[in-house]
């Protein structure tokens, strides 16, 4: 998969092995995956709990925008950023 596959009918989810965790130790959620661990800020954890390959898209990013009273292409941006640098990195499916 590669980020030009990620359309607005996109369902995007973790793929099997990747786990979204809260840590208590550290006080932060993390990304957990073989050989791999990334710290996560409030947004992208926001995004990547709705990331669960029944939602397409579009979907996500209206809800992002409808929660966060925010500009939509923003959010867009903001979202397809974050799940074309997972797509890259073998942590996120389509």
């Amino acid at each position: 998969m590669t980020s030009e596959q990620l359309t607005d009918d996109s369902r995007p989810h973790l793929l099997r092995g990747v786990k979204l965790k809260n840590d208590q130790v550290r006080k932060s959620w993390v990304l957990l995956a073989p050989e791999r661990y990334l710290r996560l800020n409030a947004v992208s954890v926001d995004i990547l709990q709705r990331c669960d390959g029944a939602a397409a898209l579009s979907s996500i990013v209206d809800d992002l925008a409808n929660k966060y009273g925010a500009d939509r292409a923003m959010i867009e941006r903001d979202v397809r950023g974050l799940l074309a640098n997972l797509l890259e990195k073998r942590m996120l499916g389509l």
